[in-house]
């Protein structure tokens, strides 16, 4: 595979702390986040408490400090209690001599040790650091070996005892934090860290188009052997349902994530593994096997993916792709790794499906049956997220098949209730899309649906541009599902409208309209120390069932609409219960939400903060009131040249009885009320409009 993830030993924007001389050093972006407050905060303590721990490293401007030491310095002030485990694992490894790459790799293969022979790791732990680096290479080469083959076949590599010594105290913490989570855990906390930590240095397949494209994949058959020749960090291959006798194989330009993605892997089921480090289309490494399955997210518009290398490759049994095909060659070889009937599955971008110079591609694809669906997600599905990418579903023909006589075009973002911008909304888009691809796999052909799905027959698509994007092919749906429906939606805004009104809060009268003296402030830390409430950070971690509350449902009033975040434990979720309050700490906009009913029991997503008040001492709707005041807002985020961060323990609110609050209570209920009915207008005005617009420009509704 070509380069789509530079990783350096050490990335020094995004590590916050490293290790120097056996002694961990924080900086003051390390500081902030272990005690949950701003920068600022961290600069504050520095000018105005003497004791503050002097700087022992770094420089004038960025300057480091002892971990030990401003652990006990927060704890002192009251500022920290403990330093939870995984956090503590998180800053062993971000802060590792070697990069954090390399202490992830040692952290695996611990894991797998830990996973595959607990007896063996329980003997290592109890010696001393030194004698467990001698020790652990014989250990982990008799876990290794089975899992990944002999040493010149497999990207892992046991590392040596000098490798090993800096990372034991690492591996003693991994293995406590396997305790908590499962070895599988650990791995995926640790891993899920490192990606969030570098987001550029990796292109990510998020887990909802992952899912949807090992499930087409393995429709028509459970798939024994499945590989991903551009396996990134694993994603695909994860995704692919554990079966008995099951081999994974993967292929990688980047050695660390051919290393990363096997020890993901093997932790995650008992499948055979095999991941080789090389680029895939210049110097394939699996020429000699054949898939039940492909799965496939390559790069896109790459230029020097070998054009003039291989000019007379026998994977081109298509085409020789054009030099700004590069997709159309990753498709090809997909085809040429599958076993006769198999099933291919890749992420595109959409212009594949209609630069001119691959439609002779697309046309010997289309003739001989080798291209089966061409699935258009919704933009925001996956990177780059302001595309709406495309899957093609790909079967290599055999000797007898016949040609196939219609392409399935799907438009997933006409899926209804479906928001394009928010890519968590995936049950309702896999279900769309599966249905149609069960229908057509089993029948071959669909009955269409206007703006959704259309099995299209080949002769009409073989014109001189071959041009496969389903919004090109598929007939618009009908306008605002018809004009008996328009009438529905304007009956509905008229009732909204009316409620709106209804609900319109009052101003008091001129003359009472005078400053009011305010009680004494208090801030959410203080509270939060006095235990008026609690604070929960989101992760987005839950099981298949639960719905995740995220940020966008916050701000846009929604039911939860997100999916588990892929590596997170039953443990680590929060549930949200009637009466909490949760706030977006991203993004600069004033907002807080009281939970109710309907919304309790989903899993917290990532980038909220949830305030759990104790109904004794806070009112909640008095609290979330409070919290959402734009000059609150403003004193307590700090500003980074893109983005904005809300340090909820710096928000602040009048000091009340439970009994002063209720006033204040009543009043931001109905504005909340209020609100609700606003948006329920909005939604059904641009709803009218966007139907009626639809119907007047396609001729289903008159003019007259």
């Amino acid at each position: 595979m070509l380069d789509r993830a530079r990783l350096t030993p050490r990335d020094e924007g995004s590590c916050w702390m490293k290790a120097r001389d056996d002694a961990t050093e924080v900086t003051a972006a390390g500081i902030a986040r272990l005690a949950g407050v701003g920068r600022a905060a961290v600069s504050n303590w520095r000018r105005r408490h003497g004791d503050f721990p002097k700087p022992v490293g770094g420089t004038e401007t960025s300057p480091s400090f002892a971990l030990a030491d401003v652990e006990r310095w927060l704890r002192a002030q009251g500022k920290l209690v403990e330093v939870p485990l995984r956090e503590r694992v998180w800053q062993q490894l971000a802060g590792h001599p070697a990069g954090p790459v390399t202490a992830l790799l040692h952290a695996g293969c611990a894991l797998l040790l830990v996973r595959d022979r607990p007896p063996a790791w329980l003997a290592l732990s109890a010696v001393s650091d030194e004698r467990m680096a001698q020790l652990l290479p014989g250990e982990l080469e008799d876990v290794v070996t089975p899992r990944f083959g002999g040493r010149r076949e497999r990207a892992v590599h046991v590392p040596e005892p000098a490798e090993l010594l800096p990372s034991v105290p690492l591996l003693r913490g991994v293995a406590e934090l396997a305790a908590e989570l499962g070895a599988r855990g650990a791995y995926e906390f640790l891993l899920g860290r490192q990606t969030d930590a570098n987001p550029r240095q990796y292109t990510l397949t998020p887990a909802g188009p992952a899912a949807l494209m090992a499930r087409l994949a393995t429709s028509a058959a459970p798939a024994r052997t499945v590989l991903d020749p551009a396996c990134g960090t694993g994603a695909l291959l994860r995704a692919v349902e554990p079966r008995p006798d099951q081999h994974l194989y993967g292929q990688d330009s980047a050695p660390e994530l051919a290393a990363l993605t096997a020890l993901r892997l093997a932790l995650h089921s008992d499948a055979t593994v095999r991941t080789r480090a090389a680029d895939t289309l210049r110097a394939d490494a699996y020429d000699d096997r054949r898939a039940d399955a492909v799965l496939c997210h390559p790069p896109f518009n790459e230029r020097n993916w070998g054009h003039d290398e291989l000019a007379y490759d026998t994977r081109w049994e298509y085409g020789f792709p054009a030099r700004v095909e590069s997709e159309l060659a990753w498709v090809q070889h997909a085809l040429a790794r599958l076993v006769d009937g198999g099933t291919a599955v890749l992420l595109m971008p959409p212009a594949a499906a209609s630069r001119r110079s691959g439609r002779r591609i697309r046309a010997d694809l289309l003739r001989r049956g080798a291209l089966r669906a061409v699935i258009a997600l919704p933009a925001g599905a996956a990177p780059p997220y302001n595309l709406p990418l495309h899957v093609w579903v790909l079967r290599r023909p055999g000797p007898a098949t016949p040609p196939a006589g219609a392409l399935l075009l799907v438009e997933a973002a006409g899926v209804p209730d479906t928001d394009g911008r928010d890519k968590q909304l995936w049950p309702a888009v896999q279900d769309a899309v599966l249905d149609a691809w069960h229908r057509f796999d089993r029948h071959g052909t669909v009955e269409e649906r206007p703006g959704l799905a259309r099995s299209v027959p080949v002769l009409e698509l073989l014109d001189d541009e071959v041009d496969l994007a389903p919004a090109r092919r598929l007939p618009p749906p009908a306008a605002g599902g018809g004009a008996t429906e328009l009438a529905t939606v304007r009956k509905n805004l008229g009732e909204a409208l009316r409620r709106t009104a209804d609900l319109t809060p009052p101003l008091p009268p001129r003359e009472a309209a005078r400053p009011a003296a305010r009680p004494p402030l208090t801030t959410v830390g203080e509270l939060a120390r006095a235990g008026a409430l609690t604070l929960h950070t989101g992760t987005g971690a839950g099981s298949g069932g639960v719905p995740v509350l995220t940020d966008h449902d916050v701000l846009t009033g929604g039911a939860p609409s997100g999916a588990p975040h892929e590596g997170g434990p039953d443990d680590t979720v929060v549930h949200t219960e009637p009466g909490d309050v949760v706030v977006p700490v991203f993004g600069g906009g004033a907002a807080a939400r009281v939970v109710d009913e309907a919304t309790a029991g989903a899993a917290l997503g990532r980038g909220l903060t949830l305030l759990r008040p104790d109904p004794a001492v806070l009112d909640p709707w008095f609290l979330a009131g409070f919290l959402r005041g734009t000059a609150n807002h403003r004193r307590a985020s700090s500003y980074a040249s893109t983005s904005a961060r809300l340090d909820v323990r710096r928000l602040q609110l009048p000091r009340l009885p439970l009994a002063g609050q209720r006033g204040y209570s009543e009043r931001f209920r109905e504005l909340a009320a209020f609100e609700d009915a606003v948006r329920l207008a909005a939604r059904l005005g641009e709803r009218l409009v966007r139907g009626m617009h639809d119907g007047l420009t396609e001729g289903t509704l008159p003019a007259e």
